[in-house]
Order: structure tokens, then sequence, then C-alpha cells
């Protein structure tokens, strides 16, 4: 089977799918890799490192499209309408797709996958089981975020983070909350604290408080009820309005006592919930800042603006949407981990093996024999249920 690796058309995505060092583990297990042209070029990979290690490079976009049985994508067109739609138009009956894919946000897309007979396969609804931890692209991409997040912040902010001890005086600490222990919130948490921060975090997981406090972190109490606040993946629930309005009360005296606000809050499928108001944000004091990573699902900040930088209240807000891409090396490094491991997962002998009784293939299988085979998805769009959904 041929494995393609595709040069990502999404505006400013510098990741690549593959890198050189991945191939070994493809070509072993009786897999060809090829590259088109300049894929790995922005992310520091170039074409000469992927032939030293096996791949043919095709010059040609629609010639790869063509050629492969299995394309990987960082952003398949789920995830890359506008820009996606050419590869769309090529696909072939048959054809497997992997990638992220955002099925829950873009069914148009997933709906003309289903249509041209392709199977395709979303990196984000690997479940989060300890047999599917190598290929868990969402903690991968979180971890960068959360990292970034701080290194955005520590830029913006006005003063520094560290407490120092100068001829000129003692400088204080910045005071930093995070909103959200999970994979990008924890990483946070670890950068800023070893920039020399004082951090205080809050989730409404109350099993995260260990992680939080492991870190040098406190953890903040919320006198909220919140024994069923994880689902079976490990992903937080949505909760109601009045929840979420209780929270808010509760979170405006951290939220004011603190020179950076990191937001973090996300539930799949979901628009973010609101977490920081317009009021909340009045009470900071100028300078401050707020790194909103929920951005592109809507923000977990009401004042939030995806993509860009504004001030309101003298406090900064910054809405970045796709910080994995700002530090592409790493980035593919570990996504190309993921990817690689998910299709030695799917592959036997050289040939595609899906078994839906295996619970990582069940789950992140999107379309196959010409119709979506999610039962969440199919759920989602008012679809009646597939007899794979029994399996």
């Amino acid at each position: 089977m041929k494995i393609g690796v595709l040069k990502e058309s999404f505006p400013h995505e510098q990741r690549v799918a593959l890198v050189p060092s991945s191939l070994a583990s493809l070509l072993a297990a009786n897999l060809e890799v090829a590259i088109e042209k300049d894929a790995g070029i922005a992310a520091g990979f170039t074409n000469q490192m992927y032939l030293e290690k096996g791949a043919k490079i095709f010059s040609s976009r629609s010639e790869l499209l063509g050629a492969a049985d299995i394309l990987l994508y960082v952003r398949s067109p789920g995830a890359n309408p506008d820009h996606g739609k050419g590869d769309l138009n090529n696909f072939k009956p048959g054809q497997v797709i992997i990638g992220l894919s955002e099925p829950f946000s873009n069914s148009g897309i997933t709906q003309a996958l289903a249509a041209r007979g392709v199977k395709s396969f979303a990196m984000e609804l690997i479940p989060r089981i300890t047999r599917a931890q190598s290929m868990d692209a969402l903690s991968s991409m979180a971890t960068i975020a959360g990292y970034k997040a701080v290194l955005l912040a520590a830029s913006a902010l006005p003063r520094m983070f560290p407490m120092l001890m100068t001829a000129a005086g003692t400088i204080a600490p910045a005071r930093v909350f995070v909103v959200g222990a999970g994979v990008a919130g924890l990483q946070a948490i670890a950068t800023a604290r070893r920039l020399g921060a004082v951090v205080r975090a809050y989730d409404l997981r109350p099993t995260v408080r260990e992680q939080v406090e492991s870190l040098g972190a406190k953890f903040v109490e919320l006198p909220l009820e919140t024994d069923n606040s994880e689902d079976k993946g490990g992903y937080a629930k949505a909760e109601d309005e009045a929840f979420y309005q209780r929270q808010r009360d509760m979170m405006t005296k951290v939220v004011q006592a603190s020179d950076v606000v990191i937001t973090t809050a996300a539930v799949p499928g979901r628009k973010a919930p609101l977490l920081v108001t317009n009021e909340m944000v009045k009470t900071m004091s100028p300078g401050s800042v707020i790194v909103d990573l929920a951005a592109e699902r809507g923000g977990n900040c009401e004042l939030t603006c995806p993509d860009e930088t504004i001030v309101q209240h003298e406090v900064k807000i910054l809405g970045p949407s796709n910080l994995p891409s700002t530090v592409p090396y790493h980035a593919s490094q570990m996504y190309a981990k993921n990817i690689t491991s998910f299709l030695l997962h799917l592959v036997e002998d050289g040939h595609l093996k899906i078994n839906l009784e295996d619970e990582i293939i069940r789950e992140t299988l999107v379309t196959q024999d010409g119709e979506i085979s999610h039962p969440r998805i199919r759920e989602t769009l008012g679809l009646q249920s597939t007899n794979t959904e029994s399996l």
C-alpha cells in the first residue's frame, strides 16, 4: 500500500503529518511512503531528508492524490473546508483519509467524503484509553499550545514573571491563573512555574487537584457540585448555563487578583463555555493579559476575537487559534508519532484491517461504504442508525 503525505493547504499551517524519522517503521511494515514536494519545509524537514529515509517525492499534488491508497493530513478537508475542496474532488472510492477532521463542525464535508466512498478517520476522536496514548494527537497538540500560551502571555505582560531581588528593590512575581487543568492547562501551569510565576489553577473535575499541586500550583476550590463533571473518555462534560453562571460568580475574585489568565476549557464537539465575562475583565488591573486557548471554539472570554489581540478595559486579550503550528518542528514530530502509531494499528502485513470490534478503530472511523458510520456524528446530523453501531 502507498502512503501519501500532502503539503498542508490551510492558511499559515506549518506542520506536516510525517517527519523523516517516522518513515522507518512504516517501511518495515511493507508500506511505501510518498511525500508531496516541500511538504515538510516549513517545519524544518527538507525533501532530501525524506529521500534519505526511503520516501519518494511527488512534484504533482494531483498525481499523489491519485496514486496513494492512504492519505495522511494534519488538517484533512473537514478541518480545512475552504482550501481542502480541491483534494475532496480528487478522492477515489475506497481511498483512506486520516487526519484532524472536525467531523462535528463541518458536517457538509463529512457527508461529501461519505458520498465519494472514502474511508475517513478523525484523529481527534482517538479514545483516551491506555493502549491509545501514543496515538492521542489532541494531547500532543495541547501540550504545545499550553507551553506557547504562557510565552505569549509573558511577552505581552508589562512585567516580568519571576520574583527578583535587585539593588533597585524586590520585584514581585507575576500571578497567573489557569482555567482548565487538562493537558494544555497542566503544561501552562508547568511553564509558568518554570518562569517563576505564582500560579493558581481551577478545573471543574476535582480529580485533577493532585496533578495541579504536583506542579507547584495552588488548586482553587469553588463550592460547586462537580461529581459528574468528567465523561468516560476523561474529557470535561458540558454543564448547563446556571452552573457556568455560578462558576463565573465565584471566579471573579480570582480573576481580579491575577496578572495573567489563561483559559483552556473546551468540550469536544461543543461551543466553548463562557467563563470570563466583560464585567470580570473590568475588574482586572491595567496591563493584565488574558490568553484564550478556546478562541477557535468561540472563546472562554466574552471579549475574545479569534486570531486577534485586542485591548479592552486596559487588558490585553489574545485569541490564538492554531498555536501548535507556531512550533512546527516539534508539533510535527509529535503528531507524526501519533498518526504513525494509529496507522500501524490499522495495517497488518501491508494491508488495511478495519476491525470494528476494536474501540480505537470504531471510535475514529467517520465514513465508509458510502455513508457516515460514526454513531455520534449520525446522531448530530439526525440520521438513522446503521448496522455497524450495534457492534
